[in-house]
């Protein structure tokens, strides 16, 4: 936060929103509080928010956890598919986010690179985009295994929720499967119309029932990215290229040498040789680079 704070917050204001399943301490009140002088929502999150789809039950779901936890990472993790399905349909609709009509995700232990001098809100809303991203890498096939067939069957049901024209084929082969492709959700920033309009709740619902998010481990990143693939333009999408970003296992550095002068502390891979930084794999950054091409 306090880098965020540095490379953006502090001079732009805007109000952050902190929510948990567990009251927040003093301690962690008055510490967030000293990072920042900006409007602190704090928040908790009760079984309406983090808590099990209608559809499973918690003896299921417990099956189902100990027979996936050594095929993926956190496939033995409940707390991980609360937070999955919260972040998939539920956040935007709590009292603290309800008065927001944009959002900007932030993560624990992420890194901004470069400073951002612009308002990436403005910038989004004056060109009529959406969606904003700076990773795109692939899914694990494992953790999804039957999100594109309840998909497939949601659109067959819902054609006329769906617009003319779309970027589907973004995540969908020549071969009319899931390419595995999608934004990494733990950077996003997103005009939370997309999430709140009706077609988006009836898909919401739809997985909510299907049963995905407990017994296999459907992540809010694929669901966000099929969703607003279907639902926007290519020209409403925008990658964030001139965002230096790292989450634990991937990052993004800007590869222009004009958008580094912005006090980037990066480098950019821009070919196989290159040596990744700490902590993230060649393959991972790579992944990006065949899923999203400008």
């Amino acid at each position: 936060m306090r880098m965020f704070e540095d490379r953006f917050n502090r001079r732009f204001k805007y109000p952050y929103v902190l929510l948990n399943d567990q009251n927040f301490t003093q301690e962690f009140r008055d510490g967030i509080s000293a990072i920042t002088k900006n409007e602190i929502r704090f928040g908790i999150l009760d079984q309406n928010y983090w808590g099990y789809s209608p559809s499973v039950t918690p003896e299921k779901t417990a099956e189902k956890l100990e027979y996936n936890k050594n095929r993926y990472l956190y496939g033995g993790s409940l707390s991980y598919r609360f937070m999955c399905r919260f972040q998939s349909g539920l956040f935007y609709k709590h009292p603290l986010v309800r008065d927001l009509d944009w959002y900007w995700r932030l993560e624990p232990d992420v890194e901004y690179y470069c400073d951002i001098d612009y308002d990436p809100f403005v910038f989004m809303r004056d060109r009529g985009m959406k969606y904003g991203f700076t990773i795109a890498p692939r899914e694990g096939r494992r953790t999804v295994e039957t999100l594109w067939y309840h998909t497939r069957e949601w659109i067959k049901n819902n054609t006329d929720l769906l617009p003319d024209k779309s970027l589907v084929n973004w995540v969908m082969g020549t071969d009319g499967h899931y390419n595995l492709c999608h934004f990494w959700s733990n950077f996003e920033i997103v005009d939370l119309s997309l999430y709140r309009s009706k077609a988006y709740e009836s898909y919401f619902q739809y997985l909510d029932n299907a049963q995905g998010f407990f017994y296999e481990r459907w992540g809010d990143a694929p669901i966000h990215s099929i969703a607003a693939t279907l639902l926007l333009q290519k020209g409403q999408i925008h990658w964030f290229e001139d965002v230096g970003y790292k989450h634990p296992g991937n990052m993004h550095c800007p590869r222009d040498d004009s958008m580094r002068a912005n006090h980037c502390r990066c480098a950019p891979m821009s070919k196989p040789g290159s040596v990744p930084p700490r902590a993230v794999s060649r393959r991972a950054y790579f992944a990006q680079l065949l899923c999203w091409q400008p």
